[in-house]
């Protein structure tokens, strides 16, 4: 049975399990590369106890999909796996997973960071971070913005995209 390309779930994942999965039955895959996201214990200097991730189910998947489509378009892959935790996450926990396969690692590797960029500044996820200060919502990042954009795309999330134009 196949896997679905993308999953929102609160539970860990398995990235050993997940990358068999994904290269199961494709003899054609010569590297398979991942990015496995973690809950920082520092963020903007602040000591993180926990974040809590809330989504829009249906619309975050179909997001997710339509940027695996862009990724397959774009790059020379077999096929791409995104898991994205949603709920409360502690300090180190994972996060998220981006896997993709390939016959050759560039392809790979470049499918991957695509995928990662593309995940952080437009997939429908807002994050809540808990800091010995309080609780609150985490901004876009400038760095984000400038990621996607060396991919010749734009996003205008964070306060300095947005008012560029």
């Amino acid at each position: 049975m196949t896997s679905p390309r993308v999953t929102i779930q609160a539970q860990d994942f398995d990235l050993s399990a997940e990358a068999a999965r994904l290269r199961a039955d494709d003899g054609g895959v010569g590297a398979v590369v991942a990015f496995v996201g973690t809950v920082r214990e520092l963020s903007s200097g602040a000591a993180v106890s926990r974040m809590e991730l809330e989504h829009y189910p249906g619309m975050t998947e179909a997001s997710i999909e339509a940027m695996i489509d862009t990724a397959m378009q774009r790059f020379d892959i077999r096929a791409a796996r995104v898991i994205h935790r949603v709920g409360a996450l502690e300090a180190r926990e994972q996060i998220v997973l981006v896997l993709v396969s390939s016959a050759h690692r560039g392809q790979a590797f470049q499918g991957c960071e695509f995928l990662m960029d593309y995940l952080k500044t437009q997939a429908p996820f807002w994050k809540k971070e808990h800091t010995p200060a309080g609780a609150h919502w985490v901004d876009a990042r400038e760095s984000d913005d400038q990621a996607l954009a060396r991919w010749g795309l734009s996003s205008g999330n964070s306060a300095a995209g947005a008012g560029a134009a």
